[in-house]
C-alpha cells in the first residue's frame, strides 16, 4: 500500500556534499563526467554535487532566453558559455553556473578554443538558480573568482548583484546589459507557469524593440 502523502513535492534539486575533497580529484570528475550534470562547485575542499531538476532548469534557461533576447536586440555582442566549469587551482575554487556570458570581455575570448582561469577572465555574467540552501557561500566564491555580475534566482525572485571592491551590492538594472532591470525580469518568470516560453519572449522582444 503507498503511503506518500498526497501533497509529496519532490525537491526541485538534489544535493550531494563531500568534505576534504583534493583539488586533484575534482579535476578528475569534473573532467572524467559526461556531460553537465551534476554541477560540481568546489570551495578549499569541499564539494558540493547537484542535479538539478524541471523547476531549476526552466528558471535558468528563461532568464537566458530573456539575456540572448535582449542582447540581440539591443545589439550587445555576448559569447554565450551556459554550465563552463570555472576553475582555478591556485585558489582551490571552482563552478558551473545554471547560465553564464561573456560580455564584458566578449571580443577577447571570442577565438579562445580553451579557458585557463589562473589568466583568463572568468563569466562577464553568471546565472545562478538555487531552490535549496547550498553548502558553499555562492557569492563569497564568485567574488574570490572575480566575477563581475551575478544574477541570482531564488525560487520566488530573482536578485542582480555587481562586484565592487571584492563584494557584491545589490543593483537594481544590470551593468553588463545597460537598460535590463531585475524588475522586468521578474515580471517575466512570474508568468512562466502560466504563458508559454515563445509568447512570454516574443512580447518581451516587442517591448524592446524600437
Amino acid at each position: 500500500m503507498d503511503t506518500k502523502p498526497l501533497n509529496y513535492l519532490a525537491p526541485p534539486e538534489t544535493r550531494m556534499v563531500l568534505g576534504n575533497v583534493a583539488w586533484e580529484t575534482y579535476n578528475a570528475l569534473s573532467e572524467q563526467r559526461r556531460g553537465s550534470v551534476p554541477r560540481m562547485t568546489y570551495d578549499e575542499g569541499v564539494l558540493e554535487m547537484m542535479s538539478p531538476l524541471r523547476e531549476h532548469e526552466n528558471i535558468g534557461r528563461l532568464i537566458g532566453r530573456v539575456i540572448e533576447a535582449y542582447s540581440e536586440v539591443r545589439n550587445i555582442e555576448i559569447i554565450s558559455v551556459a554550465s563552463m566549469t570555472v576553475k582555478c587551482s591556485s585558489l582551490a575554487k571552482g563552478f558551473e553556473p545554471d547560465e553564464s556570458y561573456y560580455v564584458t570581455h566578449a571580443a577577447r575570448v571570442l577565438n579562445q578554443a580553451e579557458m585557463d582561469f589562473e589568466v583568463d577572465p572568468p563569466p562577464d555574467l553568471v546565472v545562478e538558480v538555487e531552490l535549496t540552501s547550498s553548502a558553499i557561500e555562492k557569492l563569497k566564491l564568485f567574488a574570490a573568482m572575480n566575477v563581475p555580475e551575478v544574477w541570482r534566482h531564488n525560487g520566488e525572485q530573482l536578485n542582480m548583484y555587481r562586484l565592487e571592491n571584492a563584494q557584491y551590492r545589490e543593483i537594481g538594472s544590470s551593468v553588463e546589459l545597460p537598460g535590463l532591470d531585475a524588475r522586468r525580469v521578474n515580471e517575466i518568470l512570474l508568468r512562466r507557469n502560466s504563458v508559454g516560453e515563445t509568447k512570454l519572449i516574443r512580447e518581451f522582444r516587442t517591448s524592446i524593440s524600437g
